[in-house]
């Protein structure tokens, strides 16, 4: 119990140096607690105890003289490798989510997101406003997103599929990585206009740019049209069911009778076992009144919004490929 309640101090602590940027100064070489407090602005002896608190639990290590370098687990924190989680762990251990996780116990006794209480405004709008952590949200998305892809890739055959809808798919991480593994598709992104702006040069970077179309939109009032596959990755879990049903809706209007629908995002396992997604979870909850949902909810979600759920693939990360398809018309 002691590990569990003090598991938000190593959390902290591992903010602190990434916002630091401790990781970044360690790739090189070496470096000692009084190098790290030069070229960081910060206490050498408050840093030396923030360093040898991240050794013990295995985010970097010393070389028994002092020189510290980052393991294999801190290099995940790294801002300048493929997969980089430090703008994930500057967004969920910053302070407008330390602030919110803070009313977790309201947010339990009135079933409502306190977000808004937290911050002062809504979710969204904190990230529209707010330049800053809006970049590290997209550099995150973008991070996580090369981890869970692969995993995807590896369980669904996108082969058959030649105009690919990535329905809320932010910078365009996601569906970049499905065109890159088939050449013969194209795809269409669809995100707030602030969003897909930050996705076009990356897009182009990866040689999709004659491939890939983004459009800024609201998927609540129109998606694109004609594609034969729609993807939605870590976009139901930000809403409550009602809101997610019109989501739904909202892509089957535009959907063919023969097209299919990607959902990716946790399911919620039976039993008392642990599950990232039970955690995952909470947050959503505290965050933006959404939610991790059992495949049973799946079901009855899709049924609401005119489709059928076909099979779930579990994937190596911890979110699966929800299937449906199209309740037919006629």
């Amino acid at each position: 119990m002691f590990q569990i309640v003090t598991s938000f101090w190593v959390a902290r602590a591992v903010h602190a140096a990434t916002a630091l940027g401790l990781p970044d100064h360690l790739a090189a070489e070496p470096r000692t607690a009084a190098e790290l407090a030069a070229a960081t602005g910060t206490d050498a002896r408050a840093l030396a105890r923030l360093l040898r608190t991240l050794a013990g639990v295995g985010v970097l290590r010393s070389d028994g003289e002092g020189r510290y370098t980052t393991t294999p687990l801190g290099d995940a924190l790294r801002s300048d490798i493929p997969g980089s989680l430090a703008s994930f762990v500057q967004m969920e251990l910053g302070e407008a989510h330390h602030a919110t996780w803070g009313l977790l116990v309201d947010s339990v006794r009135s079933g409502e997101p306190v977000f808004e209480r937290a911050v002062g405004k809504k979710i969204w709008q904190f990230f529209e406003d707010t330049p800053a952590m809006n970049a590290h949200l997209g550099k995150a998305m973008t991070g996580l997103t090369a981890m869970v892809a692969d995993a995807v890739l590896d369980v669904y055959d996108f082969a058959p599929h030649r105009r690919i809808v990535d329905v809320g798919g932010g910078e365009g991480g996601f569906l970049a990585s499905i065109l890159t593994a088939h050449p013969a598709a194209h795809g269409v992104v669809l995100d707030l206009p602030h969003v897909v702006a930050h996705g076009r040069p990356r897009i182009e970077a990866a040689g999709l740019a004659d491939r890939c179309e983004l459009v800024g939109g609201d998927f609540f009032e129109k998606v694109p049209e004609g594609g034969d596959l729609y993807t939605m990755k870590w976009v139901l879990h930000d809403w409550d069911d009602a809101s997610a049903v019109e989501i739904l809706r909202s892509c089957r209007r535009v959907m063919g009778d023969d097209a299919r629908l990607l959902v990716v995002d946790t399911v919620v396992p039976e039993g008392d076992g642990f599950s990232p997604s039970k955690i995952i979870d909470l947050n959503m909850m505290v965050l933006s009144g959404g939610q991790e949902r059992t495949a049973e909810e799946f079901r009855r979600l899709l049924a609401a919004a005119g489709f059928t759920l076909t099979r779930i693939l579990p994937t190596r990360s911890p979110s699966s490929v929800v299937e449906a398809v199209p309740v037919p018309r006629n």
